[in-house]
């Protein structure tokens, strides 16, 4: 009898909290980053002085602003948040790549949220909102970085390519 009850109270239980266990398990697949990479943009300039300092970490000029560094994990937005955050600041660019996991052994976080302004240029480029974007809790160590793609521009400071990310123009 004892039994019979702790089995029908055991039944009960599974079947009232199946409902959040299968939304806890969807919610953790859609924390899940669809692409393996983070990419950062960055002037070339300031990741060379970077690298220059002895135990040099980056923090981008909105830092302070954002409180966080940008990324992007699909590389077919790079060059539509390129040209859109940053046509008018000239001179040579790179894009770094990173994993969450070479982030996070360097000691920073990275979270995947809806797009956010850099500094006062909001984020409002086609396709911002269909996607996440990994925000970066923390500044980037070079021991983070795989590898240094090189930007391509215009003349016009068109951002068309990214070496070894994007596609040619």
């Amino acid at each position: 009898m004892i039994n019979e009850t702790v089995r029908r109270l055991f039944l009960a239980f599974a079947i009232a909290i199946s409902p959040m266990v299968s939304t806890a398990s969807e919610s953790n697949q859609m924390m899940e980053p669809e692409h393996p990479y983070v990419f950062h943009l960055i002037q070339a300039e300031l990741w060379q002085a970077t690298l220059a300092e002895e135990d040099g970490i980056y923090y981008p000029p909105t830092y302070d602003v954002d409180g966080f560094t940008h990324g992007t994990a699909n590389p077919a937005k790079l060059l539509v948040v390129a040209n859109h955050f940053y046509p008018e600041v000239q001179g040579d660019w790179l894009c770094l790549r990173m994993t969450v996991e070479s982030l996070q052994e360097s000691g920073v976080k990275t979270i995947f949220e809806g797009t956010a302004p850099v500094g006062d240029k909001p984020a409002n480029f086609e396709g911002s909102d269909s996607e996440l974007y990994p925000h970066i809790l923390g500044g980037i160590s070079p021991s983070a970085v795989l590898a240094a793609h090189k930007v391509v521009r215009t003349q016009d400071g068109k951002f068309i390519q990214i070496e070894g990310v994007t596609d040619s123009p």
